[in-house]
């Protein structure tokens, strides 16, 4: 029998699945068996091979196959009687692994195979590495965008916007079909790296440092309850190839950008260490316009006032992560790592606004200029205890993590009076603002992993996260009379946030015949608390800031958290997937905290302490296809929220200010589906494409006004990428995002596109590449927001202009080690690392 026919036969009787899975009929009770193991990783990467194929085939009977595939750690085990069996190991466009005439009289242990790529696939498969790639399993779709031409010197946000289902808006807020309520992970972890929930820290951290993202939208119940959307579990690089080798990556472009990224590997038999260290220097030019025209009920002395809003930001960051893996033995390891980020950030913001008036038309115009600068310093210690019992999959996990972060601003706002045609009397009042934020978090998380039988899994857990977030906000103001700066005791305070979540779970898997299925339920304890300090009482704070005020609260939510994720293998390359899951959105900090924070004088966004968590329900209904040159993935699916946050806009009563603030409202329905299409027609073309399409339908009030709204949106992506002569390669990202409504207006639909050539050079140790973000500079946002009192249009730029970067990277011993491991023996010996 072939190997392909081999391969065939075992896939029919296997089938993915997250556990190590046997497909023959237990023997009977007199009949020893002995239990083939070994663990199948890439030659290159080694990292684990999930769902490769196990085949076993008697040479005395060739009728007797039995088989395999391995788990998600890449393990696999295999029962079978004494004799003599050829055994296969193979993988999709991998080599394939042969072990003939292999006497079996008791347990054997292959140890550690390494596949490698198959040498029909090699060229193939380079031009795969360079775009976005999809690897669909039970609970998540895995996308490599580590080598994606158009994010070189670009950022982790900048990667993630590359990303199907992702989207990444102007603000660098990120979502995922559509909703913002995402959880960031780092390996699988909350981490500083991911700014302790601000993602706009993502736009520091180096596109190259990062080798895949999971999009996980029915995550099972080992992973944390946060995110009614899902979680983006990013894996940082971490190469595991014998000896010293890395690579060197230098960037400079315009608007004014330049950056270093070092990513270093040094592997023993004994223990592993491995480094990421960058540093960046960026200007980000950004800017928009604010058009708010008031209604005769606002009781404002202005009709109209118009903001022209500039930004300039420069931006130095240095980020390091050191890590070193220790083999205790064969079986346990310990890693240890330390991440540190630092930031020295100058950002100016002018802003020229216009006022009218019914009787005068533009009576005043003013410029305001506010001059932020600030620190910012995050430390990470993490350890990792990973004990392998067998080589069945019976294991224990441990992690402990400590974080801590110090953010200092200082702020000064002066403004001048450029005409005053109305005599309007406008006092001109300057500012000193100083703010400082300190958090820590803990985390203490340890997994246990229990194969019950050959086609059953019992896994438990437990997970503790611990966070304090001080934030110390002192406003002084400038006297109109003296020219002295007094100190502002309504604005001043000190907010003490603390956020305790503890969870314990359990989930159990298992199949029957080409259904897989696995289940959990997630048992967290939410508890939210605040301290206020002002120099105002609870009463004035509450007259002040028009809501009611708690200044010291202590809320406990305790709360249940099902999943259901069931897979039906159709055929050889095709399944059905079908997930359930309850999740949680947690208000943070910034969310809660009363204190308004001003973009200008006549905007402001204030936090809501009465703020509750949400709570989802969402199922998720996916197919998977595959043929030789052509992969689609799909699904659908629905979510239903309760107490779901949304952004309300209102006039402060007598006043031009336009204030945000966070609301629960009662419910939020969203419906959608998504199309993934990955085609290779050539090896010189490849092309991917997603769509997808949401509805959506919110239901609440708030101070006595519906805000019930109904609307739908969708946004596409596309990738193409071409091998040009003389071997350069060429890639367009084109990207929009449909126009949609919100509960107190509408959003245009945004566009962009991206370029990026590049080009192997220095005998392939090296790639220059060229690339330019938003070539049409058409990312923007534009908006048009109605209320009782005003309605106002509005458009918002990050990043203005074009943005051209050169990146040069250069890899020292790996390409050469990569074909030293191709003359590694075929076997490998029992025992063998």
């Amino acid at each position: 029998m072939t190997i392909r026919k081999i391969y065939a036969f075992s896939l029919i009787l296997s089938f993915l699945s997250i556990f190590t899975f046997n497909t023959y009929a237990q023997a009977p009770a007199e009949v020893v068996k002995y239990t083939i193991t070994g663990k199948v990783i890439d030659d290159e990467l080694e990292v684990p091979l999930e769902y490769a194929t196990i085949s076993v085939e008697n040479v005395n009977d060739p009728s007797m196959i039995n088989g395999g595939v391995t788990d998600i750690n890449g393990e696999f085990a295999v029962d079978v009687k004494e004799g003599t069996y050829n055994i296969v190991v193979e993988f999709i466009s991998y080599e394939s692994k042969e072990f003939n005439n292999r006497k079996i009289s008791g347990d054997l242990n292959l140890g550690t195979i390494k596949l490698g790529m198959g040498s029909e696939n090699l060229d193939e498969v380079v031009v795969h590495a360079e775009t976005t790639q999809v690897d669909v399993r039970l609970d998540k779709k895995i996308y490599n965008i580590g080598k994606d031409l158009t994010t070189a010197g670009g950022t982790v946000s900048d990667a993630l916007n590359n990303v199907p289902s992702v989207t990444v808006d102007i603000d660098g807020a990120i979502s995922l079909r559509g909703n913002e309520n995402v959880k960031i992970l780092i390996n699988g972890k909350p981490s500083a790296m991911a700014g302790f929930g601000d993602t706009n820290v993502l736009n520091n951290l180096p596109a190259d440092a990062i080798e895949r993202v999971e999009v996980i939208t029915s995550p099972s119940a080992r992973y944390d309850a946060e995110g009614t959307a899902g979680i983006l579990n990013i894996i940082l690089t971490q190469k595991k190839t014998l000896g010293f080798n890395g690579s060197l990556t230098l960037n400079a472009g315009t608007p004014a950008n330049a950056g270093a990224t070092a990513n270093l590997n040094y592997r023993t038999e004994k223990f592993n260490l491995f480094t990421t260290t960058g540093v960046r220097y960026f200007d980000a030019p950004g800017g928009g316009f604010f058009d708010t025209r008031y209604f005769e009920n606002s009781q404002t002395e202005y009709s109209r006032i118009y903001e022209d809003r500039d930004i300039e930001r420069l931006n130095r960051n240095f980020n390091t992560n050191f890590g070193m893996e220790y083999f205790l033995n064969d079986q346990s390891s310990i890693t240890g790592t330390i991440f540190y980020r630092g930031g020295e950030d100058v950002d100016l913001t002018t802003n020229t606004t216009d006022y009218y008036t019914l009787e005068d038309g533009l009576a005043l115009q003013t410029t305001r200029r506010e001059k932020e600068t600030e620190n910012d310093n995050s430390w990470q210690f993490a350890l990792n205890y990973i004990n392998n019992f067998n080589n069945k999959g019976h294991k224990l996990t441990a992690d402990f993590q400590y974080e801590i972060d110090s953010e200092t601003q200082f702020t000064t706002i002066n403004e001048e009076i450029d005409s005053n045609s109305g005599n309007i009397d406008y006092p001109l009042i300057g500012e000193n603002i100083n703010t400082t934020e300190d958090q820590k978090e803990y985390l203490i998380q340890a997994d246990y992993v229990l194969p019950i039988n050959e086609d059953s899994q019992f896994e438990a857990g437990y997970r503790g996260n611990f966070e304090n977030e001080i934030t110390d906000y002192t406003l002084f103001q400038e006297d109109v009379t003296t020219g002295e700066f007094v100190f502002n005791e309504t604005l001043s305070n000190v907010f003490d946030y603390t956020e305790n979540v503890n969870a314990v779970y359990t989930q159990y898997g298992s199949k029957f015949g080409d259904l897989s299925f696995l289940l959990g339920l997630r048992l967290e304890n939410t508890q939210l608390k605040g301290d206020i300090e002002s120099e105002l009482t609870e009463a004035q704070l509450e007259e002040a800031f028009g809501i009611p005020i708690d200044t010291n609260f202590d809320n406990n939510y305790l709360g249940l958290f099902p999943t259901v994720n069931l897979i039906y293998e159709v055929a050889e390359e095709e399944n059905i997937t079908l997930g359930y899951n309850r999740r949680i959105n947690r208000p943070r900090g910034w969310f809660i905290n009363p204190f308004p924070s001003r973009s200008s004088t006549n905007n402001v966004f204030q936090g809501n302490p009465n703020l509750t968590p949400a709570y989802s329900n969402a199922f998720d209904l996916g197919y998977l296809k595959r043929w030789e040159k052509l992969t689609l993935t799909s699904s659908i699916y629905y979510q239903h929220e309760t107490d779901s946050f949304e952004r309300i806009e209102d006039n402060v009563a007598g006043t031009n200010v336009v204030r945000t603030i966070p609301v629960n409202l009662s419910s939020n329905d969203r419906t959608g589906a998504e199309l993934g299409i990955l085609y290779n027609p050539e090896k010189w073309l490849r092309l991917n494409s997603s769509f997808n399409y949401f509805r959506f339908k919110t239901e609440g009030d708030f101070n006595g006004r519906s805000y019930d709204a109904e609307n739908n949106s969708w946004f596409a992506r596309f990738s193409s990428k071409v091998t040009l002569p003389a071997k350069i390669d060429w890639q367009t990202n084109a990207f929009y995002r449909g126009a949609y409504e919100s509960v107190q207006g509408n959003q245009e639909g945004i566009f962009t596109l991206d370029l990026a050539f590049s080009k192997d050079i220095f005998n392939e140790n090296a790639t220059l590449s060229l690339n330019v973000r938003d070539l049409l500079n058409s990312r923007r946002r534009d908006s048009y927001t109605l209320t009782d009192t005003y309605e106002r249009d509005s458009e918002f730029q990050w990043r203005q202009g074009q943005n051209f970067t050169v990146s040069l990277i250069y890899r020292f011993n790996q390409q050469k080690q990569r074909e030293n491991r191709r003359g590694d023996s075929e076997d490998f010996e029992e025992g063998e690392f």
